[in-house]
């Protein structure tokens, strides 16, 4: 069994989560692809390795240009290779092959960064795929099914606004206190 973490902000639950179990922690960068103008609607997501989860049904419904997908997709992969390098540099990522993967983030609010990285780390030959969340909107949890073999979520409250309302403190995760657990998760 293997934690990963979806940076930033899932890394300080994941960082308790592989605690609790003993497990090896790591991080799985993905990036969400926020639609031109409001960055915070997800209308897909990019995943270490590859994977590309699109919400074609969004997409259409907005009239996103393939241009316009096409620079949104450019600028989050450099964020994301830019992001590898910081957390990950020469190391590399737990082999992951016939394993059971615990993905944890710090909530759902679409799905669809949890559900690209599961698409990567099923390609990575994972042998189990649990997703694993404290909150998320209850639209969100039906497509993660399709992906994940098991989702595991503390709350699914009907009044779901964003991941955010649920935190006391939601300020965004920096690099460095990334950095500083997956440390402390290797020194374990």
């Amino acid at each position: 069994m293997v934690v990963l973490a979806l940076p930033r902000g899932g890394v300080p639950v994941g960082f308790e989560v592989a605690s609790a179990l003993s497990a090896p922690f790591d991080v799985l960068v993905v990036r969400k692809l926020g639609v031109p103008g409001y960055p915070e609607l997800a209308m897909g997501a990019i995943a270490t390795g590859g994977a590309c989860v699109l919400s074609r049904d969004l997409i259409a419904r907005l009239a996103i240009s393939p241009e316009a997908l096409g620079a949104v997709i450019a600028r989050e992969t450099a964020e994301l290779q830019r992001r590898e390098e910081v957390y990950r540099g020469e190391r590399p990522l737990h082999a992951l092959a016939g394993r059971t993967v615990i993905l944890v983030d710090d909530g759902l609010a679409t799905g669809s960064t949890m559900r690209a990285a599961a698409e990567a780390v099923r390609q990575l030959g994972a042998g189990r795929i649990v997703a694993a969340v404290p909150v998320a909107a209850p639209e969100s949890l039906g497509p993660l099914g399709r992906v994940a073999d098991n989702c595991v979520c503390v709350t699914i409250p009907p009044e779901f606004r964003s991941v955010g309302q649920f935190y006391a403190d939601f300020a965004p995760t920096s690099d460095d206190e990334v950095r500083s657990l997956l440390a402390a998760g290797t020194d374990r």
